[in-house]
């Protein structure tokens, strides 16, 4: 007589029921709670208020500065994912290993602690301090400082959501092309791009995302100064710090919608097969590859 075999996880009703409820009830408490309490609080003093708040001009130099770091840190770490993607995977070359863990350093390491590494790499006191002293670049305290530590936190995300994708594709598709007489640049806009467009698309959200809310580091390198280097996220807690609690929640509310929006297009693009870690489709393009 076989034994009675004891039922799975989750295959009890009662169980699955539990289950969800609490899934439900920690997100709400936990995620959606904060998320509408920041708009009541942003509204809270009426709609007037809350675009006198916005339209501050400290508010107004944040909100631009913000998009303008993520205008250059995007699009930098974009080149440098698919850059370094494309390196790893279609290219055979002593310390590959080491070049994938360096990729991976800035998520490993805080972000307050990148922060101070380029205190002590580019402050007056440091390794090039006094070079660019000389040469009267200012890096730390200025955008520059705040688009290079935006680009260090940032910097994997494109390159994370590429090498394993193109690395199950292989190179079959690439060495075909070029068998057929397709240049370097063809063979990848018209073979690698396509198979990988979602999934860079992805990267591209993610880092935009992430450049937006991006707090330890620029924190630290970009000195706080008021209307002058604080980006969207610094200027929360200044407003928070001035006892403004509501001109805070105010910024803050736009940040969210930010997020919301990238949230939203995450979701589309995951839609789309975007941050799955199987090969897409690989096809050669409608007519080949000839010149």
């Amino acid at each position: 007589m076989a034994g009675r075999t004891p039922p799975r996880i989750g295959e009890r009703a009662l169980f699955r029921r539990v289950l969800i409820t609490l899934t439900l009830l920690a997100a709400a408490i936990l995620i959606l709670a904060p998320l509408a309490l920041i708009f009541a609080q942003a509204f809270s003093l009426g709609i007037g208020y809350f675009a006198q708040v916005i339209s501050a001009a400290d508010t107004r130099h944040a909100i631009f500065l913000t998009l303008v770091t993520a205008l250059i840190a995007v699009p930098v770490n974009t080149a440098f994912g698919v850059a370094a993607a494309w390196a790893v995977t279609k290219f055979d070359f002593p310390g590959k290993r080491l070049l994938i863990v360096v990729i991976e350093i800035p998520f490993s390491i805080s972000p307050i602690v990148a922060g101070v590494a380029y205190l002590f790499v580019y402050g007056l006191q440091g390794l090039f301090g006094q070079a660019l002293q000389d040469a009267e670049i200012r890096v730390l305290f200025a955008l520059p400082g705040i688009v290079l530590a935006s680009m260090f936190v940032t910097a994997p995300f494109v390159a994370r959501e590429l090498i394993p994708l193109m690395q199950a594709q292989g190179r079959d598709l690439e060495e075909a092309a070029t068998s057929l007489g397709a240049s370097g640049w063809r063979t990848f806009f018209k073979v690698t791009l396509p198979n990988v467009k979602w999934a860079l698309l992805y990267g591209v959200v993610l880092c935009n995302a992430r450049v937006m809310g991006e707090f330890g580091a620029v924190s630290v390198v970009s000195g706080n100064v008021r209307g002058q280097t604080n980006t969207l996220p610094l200027q929360i807690e200044l407003l928070y710090n001035d006892y403004n609690t509501v001109g805070a929640f105010a910024a803050a509310s736009i940040l969210t919608v930010l997020a919301v929006l990238t949230l939203c297009v995450k979701v589309w693009l995951e839609g789309r097969g975007a941050g799955r870690k199987v090969p897409a489709e690989t096809v050669l393009p409608p007519g080949g590859l000839a010149r």
